[in-house]
């Protein structure tokens, strides 16, 4: 996938245009730190129209893993114990990114025998075909990657010769050669993309089949 951003940010929040040496680097650290973000949050922060995933449904309503859901097209119960693929009627889009399975309308098309909880035919996980994401990286999304690649880019860290010691109560920090080669996300970062609501809420899983 693309970085999150580009050499463009850097500069503008650096105030001055990368030298030879860091623009040399700059591109590969933003591939790193974007797929840092990426991994953290679950979320690949580009538009996609109908990808079809399989998802587990917990208690009747399935939460889609990437967002912002722009549009749910199709539903499908995955059959369990020889039962066939069934498509669903009547489910229901909240708006955002759940789907519910499980209403008070009598069209749901599930055979009786799928609601039952101590039967092998309940399927459990449904193929969901769905559109999402954004045509444009979120400003905050930018801000964290880029401050990941300005730090490794403007001041050494362990990986670039960094050297932490701990003496009775003192504690040292010594610079060796090189500079900072890997970026890192900090607690900070986590803090900013979990508050924005970036990342995936607990409970919610996808299947993959082998």
């Amino acid at each position: 996938m693309d970085a999150l951003t580009d050499l463009t940010a850097l500069e503008a929040r650096i105030g001055r245009p990368l030298t030879a040496d860091e623009a040399a680097r700059a591109n590969a650290l933003l591939a790193d730190a974007s797929a840092l973000v990426r991994s953290y949050t679950g979320q690949d922060f580009t538009r996609t129209d109908n990808q079809t995933v399989v998802v587990r449904a917990q208690q009747g309503e399935i939460r889609l893993p990437q967002r912002p859901v722009i549009d749910v097209t199709e539903v499908v119960a995955i059959g369990a114990g020889g039962a066939p693929d069934l498509p669903v009627v009547g489910w229901q889009w909240d708006g955002l990114d759940i789907v519910r399975t499980c209403t008070d309308s009598p069209i749901i098309n599930l055979p009786e025998l799928w609601h039952e909880e101590d039967t092998d035919s309940y399927p459990g996980t449904y193929r969901v075909t769905y559109s999402h994401g954004v045509t444009q990286v979120p400003p905050d999304v930018v801000a964290v990657v880029a401050r990941m690649v300005l730090r490794t880019l403007t001041a050494p860290t362990v990986a670039g010769g960094v050297v932490g010691e701990t003496i009775g109560p003192y504690s040292y920090r010594t610079d060796g050669s090189g500079v900072g080669t890997a970026v890192v996300m900090t607690d900070e970062d986590r803090q900013m993309l979990s508050l924005a609501g970036y990342r995936r809420k607990a409970g919610m899983s996808m299947v993959r089949f082998r």
